[in-house]
């Protein structure tokens, strides 16, 4: 999987993942994600402030180490929201 290669736990995806099948606690994320832009996904302090947030909403403390991960593998990807190739590319990467 490529973000194992950024160092983060397959243990972790899977909690996030079922935390996510709650449609209240997926609304808050994609009200939270609604309006992110390409560009929002490559500044690293929006980025940052973004993991925390969602932390927060999924009562997920991460450690630094963590969220310097997710960052980076948030940055890695080069994420553009309004490309579907992008959005299918993540999906598959996380199902």
């Amino acid at each position: 999987m490529s973000y194992q290669k950024y160092g983060i736990k397959p243990q972790l995806v899977e909690r996030v993942k079922y935390k996510l099948k709650n449609p209240v606690t997926k609304d808050r994320i994609r009200e939270l994600l609604g309006n992110v832009t390409k560009y929002d996904l490559q500044d690293r302090p929006k980025v940052r402030r973004l993991v925390k947030a969602a932390a927060v909403i999924l009562q997920e403390p991460l450690t630094d180490v963590q969220e310097d991960q997710i960052v980076a593998f948030v940055l890695g990807q080069k994420i553009d929201p309004n490309n579907t190739f992008h959005l299918l590319k993540l999906w598959g990467m996380f199902r």
